[in-house]
């Protein structure tokens, strides 16, 4: 297996960014990071909103979030008529689950690879309903072809009320066959949830092909707008039952704007997010996704080697299109969550580098991004670097 190379850097793209540069900031998929330009839009929304708070959050604002709703839910690929704009994707996951009408005796099912926080909300709505949670494991290196097996013989039909999978897992870099395991789903009449928090901007995302009842993803990670933008996509049948987390004066509008509308709260995120867009696009989408998959991967290799990891144990669970790649850690490593922690607290203190470090399975795994602010001297820094500390642990 050849060793791959990096990319090409991105002429200029460094400097779009405040990042500090005494730092090799490789946990993109984290929390994101918005560029320059986008900052400033978003401080001169807010500027206009401390010039005249009442003109500001008065009504034309419900048009003016409807305005960017639409020329996100175009990026998408995704109907804007069943796109409500949300904080987060698990703000998104939320308002699904709470729109459900789950009864007892009935279950939401999940996999291993699924994000935490979803699965705490999960677990809150079944024990207020009654219902039942399960987790199904699903082998970090297991085919498309057997996921899609995995779910099917897990869903069980007239209990199993919702699926809920990722797009991209945030533990695992998985990639996961949403489309095929949507239509199987709704074989056997089961609902889906798509958690697509890391697919904007770094996967093309039609979600309108992909079949599910609800996606949600955020813009703030990998398309550059600022956090707490996220978008919930209702398939119609779905779109008079969704009920908001908090009810304020657009209860009557429906969905979406009552979801949306949640009176003072600060939605210049939101309102600056084509901003990012126009960021992205002006870089070249195709470019940057290509540019960042590339990055990660070469970074895995670095980091990879430097650990004595052999390039077949390289797990590509998130396919040649992922921006984040997973590295094994030494057998006995961050095997807990709060191992995990300390861990990535560690390298971002002693090595200046902010990374991902999650426990899976009882395994402790590494997880690299690639950004267009990111260079490869920054993977082998921290390649060179990080065998010492992980030694003395």
């Amino acid at each position: 297996m050849s060793a791959p190379q990096p990319p090409e850097p991105i002429p200029g793209a460094r400097l779009l960014f405040s990042l500090d540069p005494s730092v090799s900031y490789l946990n993109h998929g984290a929390f994101g990071a918005v560029p320059i330009g986008v900052q400033r839009v978003q401080q001169r929304l807010r500027d206009e909103m401390e010039s005249n708070p009442q003109r500001f959050l008065g009504m034309s604002l419900v048009e003016r979030i409807a305005h960017t709703r639409r020329h996100l839910a175009t990026f998408l690929g995704a109907d804007p008529e069943g796109t409500a704009l949300v904080g987060n994707a698990t703000a998104g996951v939320a308002v699904v689950l709470q729109s459900l009408g789950l009864r007892p005796g009935e279950e939401i099912v999940t996999t291993d690879h699924g994000y935490g926080a979803v699965a705490f909300s999960v677990d809150r709505e079944c024990r207020r309903t009654g219902a039942t949670h399960r987790t199904l494991p699903v082998p970090l290196t297991a085919t498309d072809e057997q996921v899609v097996e995995i779910v099917r013989a897990g869903l069980r039909p007239g209990r199993t009320r919702l699926l809920v999978v990722d797009q991209v897992a945030s533990a695992t870099a998985r990639l996961f066959p949403v489309a095929a395991i949507a239509a199987v789903a709704h074989e056997h009449d089961v609902s889906v949830l798509v958690d697509a928090a890391h697919a904007p901007g770094m996967l093309p995302t039609p979600v309108a092909s992909i079949g599910a009842d609800f996606w949600v993803g955020n813009l703030h990670k990998w398309a550059y707008a600022p956090r707490g933008t996220a978008a919930l996509v209702v398939a119609p049948p779905w779109r008079d039952r969704m009920e908001p987390l908090v009810v304020s004066w657009e209860q009557l509008a429906g969905f979406p704007v009552n979801v949306e509308w949640q009176a003072t709260l600060d939605y210049t995120s939101w309102l600056a997010a084509p901003a990012g867009l126009w960021t992205l696009r002006s870089l070249g989408v195709d470019r940057v996704r290509t540019h960042n998959a590339a990055l990660a991967a070469y970074g895995q290799r670095v980091v990879g080697d430097a650990l004595s990891v052999a390039p077949a144990d390289l797990p590509e669970p998130g396919g040649p299109a992922a921006a984040m790649r997973l590295v094994p850690l030494p057998v006995g490593l961050a095997t807990t969550v709060d191992a995990a922690h300390a861990l990535r607290g560690a390298i971002a203190d002693r090595l200046a580098a902010e990374v991902s470090v999650a426990s899976w399975n009882g395994r402790g795994w590494l997880r690299l991004c690639g950004q267009v602010y990111n260079s490869p001297d920054e993977y082998e820094r921290l390649a060179r670097r990080l065998p010492a500390l992980l030694a003395q642990r």
